[in-house]
């Protein structure tokens, strides 16, 4: 029987990861994606990295009921690439994306299917399925997005260990088949005259002014780099964690990280929400949409290297969200800024 390599891709992990390579934060939405250049990047990757045909690519995704919604159909029906649906829960959190990985890398390595196993994720939950697998006589690589200091993101120290190995995917594997979600809004035309009812020009701050001036908060380029990525991803959890952080005691420290992360992903998704989006955000107010959610306590488990976030955080983590979509608005003129 002629020997195969396959990929196993928990879309969860490589688009999350994906979108905070390209606009810092892990909201999937930041990012416009090209799946079928994407896959055949990751395609490419396998077979030259294991000198093996593709048998085929398994992707693994959640949808609300396990039905596909239209990405997912689109991606089902591409050659040589088989869809695997996990469900939404309740929490917006998926389910069951996991033990399909794991019950599907072990048949196939038992079945003698494959012989080289490419798992794109990097959840500590599939480690025992990867020890299973290579008890079969099966070779498990693991494929990582990596970071912007070009480390791999979010990877298992476990998951590391026990596989036969980690590569990491180049930079353009991502960049050139993903653009940031960007949708500049639309310039309204400047009035002709100006009456009572048009807003005077501000004018010009004098010395006096500037003098009294705060100087402005520094910008996040400016911010404390990040740690390292070598945390635990969990696709159900979406968080990570491998390790205990003293600095979690520091108040302040919290406080300054639940401001970047509110910022950064309010940013990102005005960037890429329309009108309609816009307005069913406020409209749903206080509630905050499901995968935006989901970003922001991501993206602060990840700064805070913490697996688990308290009630008192994650409150005022949605609090700053609201606060600070507030002081944008405050100037109605203000755009989403644009990095």
């Amino acid at each position: 029987m002629r020997s195969h390599c396959a990929l196993y891709v928990d879309a969860g992990y490589l688009l999350a990861s994906a979108a905070t390579l390209m606009t810092g934060t892990s909201l999937r939405s930041g990012i416009n994606v090209n799946h079928e250049r994407l896959i055949s990047a990751l395609v490419e990757k396998a077979e030259e990295s294991s000198g093996l045909p593709l048998l085929r690519v398994n992707w693994y995704d959640s949808a609300k009921k396990g039905i596909p919604d239209v990405v997912q159909d689109r991606i089902g029906l591409l050659p040589r690439v088989k869809l695997r649906l996990g469900r939404v829960g309740w929490d917006g959190e998926q389910k069951g994306v996991d033990l399909r990985i794991g019950l599907d890398m072990v048949a196939h390595a038992r079945n003698g299917a494959v012989d080289a196993i490419f798992l794109v994720s990097g959840d500590d939950d599939l480690t025992e399925a990867v020890e299973e697998a290579q008890g079969h006589g099966v070779q498990v690589i693991v494929l990582a997005v990596p970071n912007q200091a070009g480390n791999p993101h979010a990877v298992s120290r476990h998951l590391q260990r026990e596989s036969d190995g980690l590569e990491v995917l180049a930079a353009d594997v991502i960049t050139c088949n993903a653009v940031r979600a960007d949708v500049p809004a639309k310039a309204e035309p400047a009035p002709a005259t100006t009456d009572e009812t048009t807003p005077l020009a501000k004018p010009t701050p004098t010395p006096a002014l500037l003098a009294g001036k705060k100087p402005a908060p520094p910008s996040a380029a400016a911010a404390t780099p990040r740690p390292q990525d070598t945390l635990v991803y969990s696709s159900a959890t979406g968080t990570g964690s491998a390790y205990v952080t003293d600095h979690l005691d520091d108040r302040s420290y919290v406080d300054e990280q639940i401001s970047k992360v509110a910022d950064q992903v309010l940013n990102t998704y005005l960037r890429g929400a329309g009108p309609d989006e816009r307005a069913a955000l406020t409209k749903a107010r206080p509630m905050i949409p499901r995968e935006v959610d989901r970003a922001l306590l991501h993206d602060l488990c990840e700064r805070l290297e913490t697996y688990d976030l308290d009630d008192a955080t994650r409150n005022d983590l949605r609090s700053c969200f609201w606060r600070t979509y507030d002081e944008q608005h405050a100037d109605t003129s203000r755009p989403a800024p644009i990095e």
